[in-house]
């Protein structure tokens, strides 16, 4: 089994006053999926970030923010907005996967998951065996879900694999970003970034400057932390450039590609 992600970054514009999809980096995404299961038959749990979609509602309302019991109505209708924009990115991009004959189905965190002050604590993974036993491939995507603390909370993509993998125990985990993986400063504006091959220990996480996007899921630090719970359960995973061409489809395939490998060994 393989779950893999795909950063919101990739598959919308971050920066866009309006909610807006790449079309391009998704279409080439859906077709280097659908070769590389033509190329060797294996199961894939699909995880995609929230992007333009999700975002700009869930910091306008605050959400996973500790509020009053006056302000509940106003924060369910942004729990509302945070929800249906993510949806509307999700049915974009399984329409996507559906033209390349990729069998998707889509699992909205929201409809299983409850978390405990912003932790994922409840989420029964049995519909995923099912489809994946089906041959169907699960798509899961940052979500609003409700929240035993707080009321209501932001869960993101990348808290999403850490759940999955430590109850699923899949043979690889591979996120797909905008850069070639884990830099001590962001490489788009420093010419002297260093790039690490590899990242084992949390004390390495001193050594960062910053995050490519610093957002409401908490960047490149915040999947590094999501990561390294799960090498310490002994999953490896792999931070990979989802902007260059092929790059999803070798990492899938297991081929040589450019990245930063999570790992305690």
């Amino acid at each position: 089994m393989i779950i893999l992600k795909i950063g919101g970054s990739i598959l919308t514009n971050k920066d866009a006053a309006e909610s807006e999809i790449d079309e391009k980096n998704l279409s080439r995404i859906a077709k280097e999926i659908k070769s590389s299961l033509d190329n060797d038959s294996k199961e894939i749990i699909i995880v995609h970030g929230a992007g333009s979609f999700g975002h700009p509602p869930a910091k306008e309302y605050k959400i996973g923010e500790p509020f009053d019991k006056e302000e509940y109505p106003q924060k369910r209708i942004g729990f509302s907005k945070t929800q249906n924009a993510v949806k509307r990115l999700n049915m974009l991009i399984c329409d996507e996967f559906i033209k390349e004959d990729l069998p998707v189905v889509a699992v909205p965190a929201s409809s299983f998951m409850v978390a405990t002050n912003k932790r994922i604590t409840e989420g029964d993974l049995d519909s995923f065996k099912r489809y994946l036993n089906k041959g169907f491939i699960p798509v899961i995507y940052g979500d609003v879900v409700l929240d035993n603390d707080l009321e209501i909370c932001v869960i993101s993509g990348d808290q999403i694999i850490q759940y999955l993998a430590k109850n699923l125990n899949p043979d690889k985990v591979i996120l797909g970003t905008d850069v070639d993986g884990v830099y001590n400063k962001n490489p788009k504006t420093h010419d002297d970034a260093v790039f690490f091959d590899k990242f084992s220990s949390l004390e390495d996480l001193d050594t960062l400057e910053g995050t490519t996007n610093i957002d409401v899921t908490g960047g490149m630090v915040g999947k590094i932390k999501e990561l390294l719970y799960l090498a310490d359960l002994g999953i490896e995973s792999k931070i990979i450039n989802a902007e260059i061409e092929n790059n999803i489809f070798k990492a899938l395939n297991n081929d040589q590609v450019k990245g930063t490998v999570i790992s305690r060994g």
